[in-house]
């Protein structure tokens, strides 16, 4: 009886639609990241370079995934442009392209999962994801900023990191090399 007078009030039930689709966004987020984990490389089998400078992304921008070691498929760019469009859609083109270059910066460096889905979904690292925002519709600007990044296009100088420093972030973020900034993120390692 009490519960269903406390449904017809309306609070309550916006209140528990909230709460329902928060936690699909959480049960999702975790799905998803498991499955990525799961798929993972072993830290044995090494990336093939053809050189040192070719490993490090601060050293040679212009090197596309493929030529650094990264696999990228069709899926992997769409998702890639999920969140450019997620977490810059109100920027410029070249810090579209920045974010996805941080994405892919974090696919080859040793501290994040070796693939592009395994980062994306890596728990907390995109409030995007946890929110729901990545699964908004796509700009053809967004799909080719992630073409470009994956490219090897590489604004953000190599960084593995970028907020918008004028929101509320984990302080421990600020503890990290600025490197520079394209419009309203900071990029940083």
């Amino acid at each position: 009886m009490a519960f269903g007078v406390l449904w017809q009030n309306s609070t309550y039930r916006r209140l528990a639609t909230v709460c329902i689709a928060y936690l699909f966004a959480i049960s999702l987020t975790v799905g998803i990241a498991a499955h990525a984990a799961a798929n993972e490389r072993p830290d044995s089998v090494q990336a093939e370079t053809v050189g040192e400078e070719e490993a490090d992304p601060a050293k040679n921008q212009n090197a596309s995934a493929l030529s650094r070691g990264i696999k990228v498929d069709r899926d992997d760019v769409v998702l890639l442009a999920r969140v450019i469009e997620a977490e810059a859609a109100t920027e410029s083109y070249p810090g579209k392209v920045a974010v996805g270059a941080v994405i892919l910066n974090r696919v080859e460096h040793k501290d994040f999962p070796n693939n592009v889905k395994g980062v994306v979904f890596q728990p907390r690292a995109f409030c995007t994801v946890s929110n729901g925002m990545i699964w908004r519709s796509v700009t053809s600007e967004s799909m080719q900023a992630a073409e470009q990044a994956v490219a090897g296009r590489d604004p953000s100088k190599g960084a593995l990191y970028f907020w918008n420093p004028y929101k509320k972030v984990n302080p421990w973020v600020w503890s990290r090399t600025i490197v520079t900034q394209i419009d309203r993120h900071v990029f940083a390692r």
